[in-house]
């Protein structure tokens, strides 16, 4: 029994660091921009489907959940934050749709079947990354006005990098996949 118990404190252990340490990568990547107008292109879809086929759907919502919860206290894990602001007034800003996004993207992404061919793999992540950019698109348009170029602005400089991205872990996906024998 004792063992049980230790093997189970071992494994939430394991979870939370894995978690803990999730969110500090996805605010790096955060901090890593380029920028652009009225979102910066970072790394961060990468490492959210990064962390949807490396850990599963729920280990990486509960990463995306706590790097938001963290943004929202007014933690700086935000792109632009602090320069533009913290908590919860840049949470609503422009990048709200996006950062929300996250939370279907690393879910669709957790649920990859692998034993498919690589194309399959390659459409899966690009519908799981469609979702950052259609509720993206349409915070955008809620929050500058449907009148504005909203795909121009929000999507179209960012596509040819995030097909690169997504060819990257496509590539990868067999030996990212192996990280959840660890968990």
């Amino acid at each position: 029994m004792e063992n049980i118990r230790t093997f189970q404190t071992q494994k939430i252990i394991k979870f939370l660091t894995i978690i803990l340490l999730g969110s500090i990568l996805l605010t790096i990547s955060a901090k890593l921009k380029i920028p652009f107008y009225p979102v910066p292109m970072t790394m961060q879809t990468f490492v959210v489907l990064f962390f949807g086929i490396a850990f599963g759907y729920k280990i990486g919502l509960s990463i995306i959940s706590l790097y938001l919860f963290e943004g929202i206290m007014g933690i700086p894990v935000f792109s632009n934050s602090p320069e533009r602001g913290i908590g919860l007034s840049y949470f609503t800003g422009p990048t709200m749709g996006y950062l929300i996004g996250f939370l279907f993207a690393v879910f669709l992404s957790g649920f990859l079947d692998l034993n498919k061919n690589l194309i399959i793999v390659f459409l899966k992540l690009i519908f799981s990354v469609s979702t950052i950019y259609i509720l993206g698109l349409f915070w955008l348009g809620i929050l500058i006005g449907w009148d504005k170029p909203i795909i121009k602005l929000g999507a179209i400089p960012f596509l040819p990098a995030e097909f690169f991205k997504i060819l990257i872990l496509t590539l990868l996906t067999k030996k990212i996949i192996k990280l959840r024998s660890f968990i």
